[in-house]
């Protein structure tokens, strides 16, 4: 059995060799860290830019709001796709590379919508963005947690979630501004051009880090390098972190694609209100993802399971959302409605950030961004399905308001059964000592010594 003790070699080191761990190393991986922040708060603009726009774009194209669900899950109609080939490719490519030219791609595929563009030509786009994007967060978290050890990957992990946060509440009410002055064609151009700048920020500044480190550190088990991959990928927690993840990501998936017509068209505010409010959540998640990362952080130092700080913790959290949920859908516009459904996307953020380092802890070194490819592209499903029915089920509906109402109704349940799925079958510390186990079983035996050179044997 292959056992990995933090041996992977740095890449900017002369002769690859391993620098020695400490506070310069530590301080490295937080400007990486930083730098991906930036990165996911670019990811997170181009995601809500359809959002922001929606009641424009519907205006000008003609369309309603059936169709454009169909403009908001063609984004993550190949979501999946590509971050199953981004995992692929991340086993044969620097990740930092790799992480660089899809910021190029998805910052390109934005400037076509600077002019007049038809509705095939926007979902195409779309299209192509989703691709882009499918592997971003899995980049972002395998690179980040190459510079941590195991038992310091939660804050980092937690940090980078909120960069999407961040993105949203710069980006909601800035996109607001363009979309309302001068067009949402421009508000799309505004966006590629601070995505190639920030592809020019990771350039400088995006290496991976030298502590590929162990998974499972709080019950002492050493993940092995490499384990048959169906058992990599079908281990109890790699599926409930999936399972969780297609929820949580469900209902971030409707807040990236219809909170803002939402607001405008269910609840009757008005275009630059709507838009404003759009930022709260994300303001409120930013809050709640860095705390819950702290606390992971904290009872992880005190010797707290993976399976309690990271598993149960998060899933808890989700399933609040789920029921925060169910009491916020049928409220109407107001100060109480508009409180529950940002502490409901507060808590499914934090649930989300929380438990993304569970995946290191149950990965293989070498497998680790399969593992990350495959979880999202798990989610990246239930982010394609969400923002798809619930434009049926509006353009269905006696009223928007009614059609609103059942849609996040239904999303409130998927959180609740997501999280529970998740809190009963995330265990990082068991499914660990399981693939050690499967290691061992399936290393070569040892050579037999020949007779004679057995002590003791005349």
């Amino acid at each position: 059995m292959t056992i990995h003790a933090d041996r992977t070699t740095d890449p900017a080191s002369p002769g690859g060799a391993v620098p020695p761990a400490g506070r310069p190393t530590e301080r490295r991986g937080w400007l990486v860290v930083w730098a991906l922040v930036l990165v996911l708060v670019m990811n997170y603009a181009d995601k809500i830019i359809t959002n922001i726009a929606g009641p424009a774009i519907m205006k000008d194209l003609g369309i309603g709001e059936a169709r454009f669900g169909v403009v908001q899950a063609s984004f993550f109609a190949l979501f999946a796709v590509g971050g199953i080939v981004g995992g692929w490719l991340m086993t044969r490519v620097r990740p930092w590379i790799l992480l660089l030219v899809i910021m190029v791609i998805w910052s390109l595929s934005l400037l076509p919508m600077g002019w007049q563009v038809g509705f095939g030509t926007l979902v195409a786009m779309r299209v192509v963005l989703g691709f882009a994007e499918g592997p971003t967060t899995a980049l972002a978290m395998y690179i980040a947690h190459t510079w941590f050890p195991p038992e310091k990957r939660a804050l980092p992990s937690s940090v980078i979630i909120a960069g999407a946060n961040v993105g949203a509440v710069i980006g909601a009410p800035t996109l607001t501004w363009i979309v309302t002055d001068h067009s949402w064609n421009a508000a799309f151009v505004a966006l590629a051009v601070a995505g190639l700048v920030v592809a020019g920020i990771w350039l400088a500044v995006g290496r991976e880090g030298n502590q590929g480190g162990a998974g499972a550190h709080a019950a002492g088990n050493v993940l092995p390098d490499r384990v048959p991959l169906r058992a990599a990928l079908t281990t109890a927690s790699v599926i409930g972190i999936s399972v969780m993840f297609f929820a949580a990501y469900a209902s971030t998936s409707l807040k990236i694609s219809w909170l803002k017509p939402y607001l405008e068209q269910g609840l009757g505010y008005e275009a630059r209100t709507a838009g404003n409010l759009t930022a709260l959540p994300y303001l409120g998640g930013m809050v709640a993802v860095i705390a819950i990362g702290f606390v992971s952080a904290a009872l992880t130092r005190r010797g707290v399971s993976s399976r309690m700080s990271r598993g149960v913790l998060g899933s808890s959290l989700v399933i609040a959302a789920g029921v925060l949920h169910l009491a916020w859908a049928p409220l109407d516009a107001g100060p109480l409605h508009m409180a529950l459904l940002v502490l409901s996307a507060c808590m499914g953020s934090a649930g989300y950030g929380a438990t993304f380092a569970a995946i290191s802890d149950v990965a293989p070194l070498k497998q680790r961004g399969v593992v990350l490819a495959a979880v999202t592209a798990v989610y990246g499903v239930g982010g394609f399905l969400a923002p798809l029915v619930l434009g049926g089920i509006v353009e269905n509906a006696a009223t928007k308001a009614a059609g609103y109402t059942t849609g996040f109704t239904l999303v409130g349940v998927v959180l609740i059964v997501g999280g529970l799925v998740g809190m009963l079958m995330i265990n990082p510390e068991r499914d660990a000592a399981k693939l050690a186990a499967i290691a061992a079983a399936e290393a070569p035996e040892p050579p037999s010594a020949p007779a004679d050179g057995v002590p003791g044997k005349e």
